[in-house]
């Protein structure tokens, strides 16, 4: 079933419609910039905001550089799931390499760094509307649902997380969608609004003293000595330590991490407003949502529960919300035909970023230290990884990581653009679309 009309949508985040989001924290006019600094953080998104309070709540003097405006990158733009990721590291190719206890170990620290920033939201007060409201991952194909069932039967022996099996016929109870074939509800996972979460990490990293700079690209980090040059659009910072935390967005100037991120877009829409029955008849406990797809999609009411937001992979070069906007709207209906009248208010995309393995990685290549690599679950890890690269910055025991382990590799010619992407999700639309 496809969409009979293409709404006229805004094209930016629905997080960031109330306008107060988007003002700034801080502005380059406001404040001289020092000319040496303990540590200079390269990204303003979840990992570098993440990073910059620990240090400077340490006595650190912190600059932290952001290219555009602070947070304008996955951080702002993604679906606002929280969870510990389980299905998102790449379990068996790790266990091949290095071993079934060392996997155990980054999966029972994947909780830690869940339960972590969900105790550090609620111990700060950051108002980012959090709800433990549950995940329910339906399977997309009837081949599907055993291996979902044995999947949380084997995190059950390593992890205390609970999942309840749900059959076809009582998921009616949980997603209001013929699509599936019963599923699984992991009753713990939350949702949250990305925007409301980094607004109050910049306030409390303002509060501890750290400058941030909007608009302020860094061109080049070079060693001199025992410190750094960080060379920068309008000038030059000293700085005893480096920190990378560009993700997604990391450019030429780090070439290194840019061939081993692969950039992949991914795209959000939001309904206009809907009556309640609307939405519980998609989404009856106002849970998150997803399939087994391999072009996974995800979706959940928003905060407010008056909207479903709807989110996927995007297709074509560049932001092209003519393209997924379409995509996402035709998917959203064949999944809830009771969508089909409801119009598109916004629609917006950005970079996620997958690594080779499948794991996020974290530690200290060419003398600076970085953290990158979340594959598509970075509101958790984002802030997770940015707090433990700060803590190794510092030397501190608490740094230490079950991912330090894994090293962070490439593969031979790629500089960093993704030039096969496009027939990779054609293979895997092909094979979504038979249940493989």
């Amino acid at each position: 079933m496809l969409a009979k009309n293409i709404s006229t949508y805004t094209n930016m985040p629905f997080w960031l419609a109330d306008t107060s989001l988007a003002s700034k924290i801080h502005t380059n006019a406001r404040f001289e910039i020092p000319q040496k600094v303990d540590a200079v953080i390269v990204g303003g998104g979840f990992t570098g905001i993440s990073a910059a309070i620990t240090l400077a709540r340490a006595g650190l003097k912190v600059v932290l550089l952001e290219a555009g405006h602070l947070g304008e990158g996955a951080s702002c733009r993604n679906g606002g799931l929280l969870g510990p990721s389980f299905s998102k590291l790449g379990v068996d190719g790790l266990e091949r390499q290095y071993g079934r206890d060392n996997v155990h170990e980054t999966i029972r620290e994947s909780l830690v760094a869940f339960n972590w920033l969900v105790d550090f939201i609620k111990e700060e007060g950051i108002d980012c509307d959090l709800s433990l409201c549950g995940r329910f991952r339906g399977a997309s194909h009837p081949s599907h649902y055993a291996g979902l069932i044995e999947q949380a039967e084997e995190l059950a022996k390593v992890v205390d997380f609970p999942a309840i099996a749900v059959s076809r016929q009582d998921q009616f109870e949980e997603v209001g969608s013929n699509a599936y074939h019963g599923g699984v509800i992991y009753p713990t996972d939350g949702t949250l609004q990305p925007a409301k979460l980094h607004r109050g990490l910049c306030q409390i990293a303002q509060q501890a003293g750290v400058l941030m700079l909007e608009h302020t690209k860094v061109r080049d980090v070079s060693k001199q000595g025992a410190s750094y040059k960080v060379q920068y659009d309008g000038g030059v910072i000293d700085a005893d330590q480096v920190i990378i935390a560009t993700n997604g967005y990391t450019g030429g100037e780090f070439d290194k991490f840019k061939r081993r991120i692969i950039p992949i877009r991914s795209a959000m829409i939001a309904t206009e407003e809907l009556p309640e029955s609307v939405i519980r008849s998609v989404s009856p406990k106002l849970r998150a949502h997803g399939g087994t797809e391999r072009l996974v999609a995800y979706y959940r009411p928003s905060p407010d529960g008056k909207r479903i937001l709807f989110g996927g992979r995007a297709f074509g070069r560049g932001d092209q919300p003519q393209l997924y906007s379409k995509y996402l709207q035709d998917f959203m209906i064949r999944t809830f035909p009771q969508l089909e009248e409801a119009k598109i208010d916004y629609a917006w995309s950005g970079y996620v970023a997958y690594t080779f393995d499948h794991v996020p990685h974290i530690g200290k290549m060419d003398d600076m230290h970085y953290a990158m690599g979340y594959c598509g679950s970075g509101v958790g890890r984002a802030n997770y990884f940015g707090r433990k690269i700060a803590q190794q910055v510092l030397n501190q025991v608490e740094g230490k990581t079950s991912f330090d382990q894994f090293p962070f590799n490439t593969r031979p010619l790629y500089t960093g653009k993704p030039w096969f992407l496009p027939a990779i999700m054609r293979w895997h639309d092909f094979a979504d679309r038979r249940g493989w």
